[in-house]
């Protein structure tokens, strides 16, 4: 057996990897917020800490949470860790490309039917503005995925989704990208490529090592550089 069940040994995890308390029952997303002194919160500031230091320091404006596989937290992991770096002061975008399981309009109380990221790339007569949705964090701006009518890979693989990403680096200190699991398609190495940079999620008893080294090969190979690894739920 090689999931990944305890902080001990060492060897059990990746080298180098964030432990995340466990979430399990917090219907909170963002938990910086609803809980700023709690245990979680301060994991995700540590995470911030590391990001800003490692990341932003260093001229990286673009961030893509990836996942080897579906359940790990990728979207907990995003929508705190951009809450957590607008409130510092550092400008923030907030992509919501999981196209298949979009999960940041819930979390940030967007309606359904506000435009998002899909209308963008499916649209001609859809704007920038028009789908970044400002929140109650003066830093904090949120691309829900909005109205998705054709093949996630294909619009993610397309030059507008590339060109997006662009204005929003321009625009931006820094963009978080959520993504879809990996081993469900190849949606999140498409976003990764895109944003240059990736940062793998992990769960306690449901991912396995090999799977995590198999997507931190697979994302290099794909000229990613691959930041780090949080591991959820310890």
């Amino acid at each position: 057996m090689d999931a990944i069940t305890t902080p001990e040994p060492q060897q059990d995890r990746p080298s180098g990897a964030l432990v995340m308390p466990d979430t399990t029952g917090i219907p909170e997303y963002q938990l910086v917020l609803a809980d700023p002194t709690g245990i979680e919160a301060e994991a995700i500031r540590a995470l911030r800490t590391r990001i800003v230091s490692q990341h932003l320091r260093e001229g990286r404006r673009a961030l893509a949470i990836c996942a080897a596989s579906a359940g790990t937290g990728c979207s907990f992991v995003a929508v705190n860790l951009a809450t957590a770096l607008a409130q510092i002061g550092i400008k923030t975008a907030l992509v919501d490309a999981n196209l298949r399981e979009p999960a940041i309009a819930e979390a940030f109380g967007l309606s359904a039917d506000k435009p998002g990221l899909a209308d963008y790339l499916t649209s001609g007569d859809v704007s920038l503005d028009a789908i970044l949705h400002r929140t109650r964090m003066e830093n904090l701006a949120v691309v829900p995925a909005g109205r998705v009518d054709h093949s996630p890979q294909e619009l993610l693989s397309s030059e507008q989704f590339r060109e997006l990403a662009t204005q929003l680096l321009r625009e931006f200190d820094i963009t978080i990208f959520d993504t879809t699991a990996s081993n469900t398609c190849a949606d999140g190495q498409r976003v990764a490529n895109v944003a240059g940079y990736a940062l793998i999620v992990a769960r306690k008893d449901t991912s396995y090592m090999r799977d995590v080294t198999t997507l931190t090969r697979t994302l290099r190979s794909d000229r990613t550089n691959v930041v780090g690894c949080v591991l959820n739920g310890y």
